[in-house]
């Protein structure tokens, strides 16, 4: 007989059978009204602008997005010695060699590697080239215009800026700056402010962590207690672009943090068709957008790959995040209706998946790249190249 969605072929191996059954029993116990991921990014972006340009220190500037930018000061301004030697105009020592040396009427100007080029001459010969004996002076070795010599304009020049617009600045990018003697940048950091509810440090820690990673300015604090009203009066506005609360998206007993969210402003939606993370919540305080995240690590991180970091590039203007398309190593199954996130790693040239669904923390540990599989999607075939977003430190 034909297997549908649901059902468990013993045909299968094992371990896809009871893969399957688990999926198949969790989709029976979600509630009816779960969002969409597509709606609740679409909700969360819906009238987001991106933040305003502020100017830091280069030091505060790492992982930030650049904002727009003049063009740099040519580096170098002028020719430069590139290695310690002999500057010379090339064409005054064409044919020059051991067995047919060259003299020449004075010798040579000596450079410093660094050391601006002297006038009319075009490179630079190591200290072997020339040969001095008595008043007379030799060139052994021909010269190549351009040879041992940092031209003008070569490290930045003079055609756009160094520093793109919308990318993420990196250690190479401040050594840039430095060298154009910049101190500081126009950068794009949204403002989070990160609610933790006693006893779920770690999992608030990860938030904190993945968020300076990404640029973030972030702004700490804890619920004075797991109620509503204290978790309510924690979720204030007042200078952020982004609140989120990691933990109490549940419906348990000491789950009240969607509630405090009614309260405080407005849910917008409870239960994400998302897994991990399906008890994640969005709303608003005022303008504000909040997400509500769950305490487990690994519904965290799903929910902060999936509904944050969208929510976090509209802010910050980033235009593009780090990825690397290879083909799966193996197959990847997935339930119809749930978007699932997916861990993989790198291994002999292509993605190999280390967990769908449950994302474990030895497995985090190991991770290279993450995938979201479409809620619409049943996975993908063992060879099926993907581009999975880059998960590194």
């Amino acid at each position: 007989m034909a297997t549908v969605k649901g059902e468990f072929s013993s045909h299968r191996p094992a371990s896809e059978n009871k893969r399957r059954q688990t999926h198949f029993m969790i989709t029976q116990c979600l509630p009816a009204a779960l969002t969409s991921l597509e709606a609740a990014i679409a909700t969360l972006l819906h009238e987001r602008e991106v933040v305003a340009p502020v100017e830091l220190s280069l030091a505060e500037t790492l992982g930030c997005v650049a904002a727009e930018m003049p063009a740099l000061p040519l580096v170098p301004v002028r020719d430069l010695a590139a290695a310690d030697g002999w500057a010379v105009n090339a064409n005054d020592v064409v044919g020059a060699s051991s067995y047919l040396p060259l003299a020449l009427a004075k010798p040579p100007i000596w450079v410093d590697a660094g050391d601006a080029m002297p006038q009319r001459c075009d490179c630079v010969l190591d200290i072997g080239a020339v040969v001095t004996s008595g008043p007379l002076v030799e060139v052994i070795v021909e010269g190549v215009p351009g040879q041992s010599v940092r031209r003008a304009g070569s490290d930045i020049g003079a055609d756009g800026p160094a520093i793109a617009s919308g990318h993420s600045i990196r250690p190479r990018d401040l050594l840039t700056a430095r060298t154009a003697g910049l101190e500081t940048l126009n950068v794009r950091r949204p403002r989070l402010r990160l609610l933790n509810l006693p006893g779920g440090a770690a999992t608030a820690r990860l938030m904190a962590d993945l968020a300076r990673a990404n640029g973030v300015h972030i702004t700490a604090i804890e619920a004075a207690a797991r109620d509503a009203a204290s978790i309510a009066d924690a979720l204030d506005p007042t200078g952020t672009d982004l609140l989120i609360a990691v933990g109490g998206s549940g419906v348990g007993r000491n789950d009240a943090t969607v509630t405090a969210l009614a309260r405080r402003g407005e849910v917008l939606a409870h239960g994400i068709a998302l897994q991990p993370g399906r008890t994640a919540a969005i709303g608003r305080v005022g303008a504000v957008p909040v997400l509500v995240m769950p305490g487990a690590p690994d519904h965290a991180l799903a929910a902060w790959f999936a509904l944050a970091l969208p929510l976090l590039e509209r802010l910050s203007g980033r235009r593009s995040r780090p990825s690397r398309l290879l083909p799966l190593a193996r197959k990847i199954a997935s339930s119809v209706g749930l978007a699932e996130i997916a861990l993989l790693e790198e291994r002999e040239g292509a993605w190999l998946p280390l967990a769908t669904g449950d994302l474990p923390l030895h497995l985090m540990a190991r991770a290279d790249a993450w995938l979201l599989i479409p809620g619409s999607s049943e996975g993908f075939a063992a060879g099926t190249p993907v581009d999975a977003y880059l998960w590194r430190d």
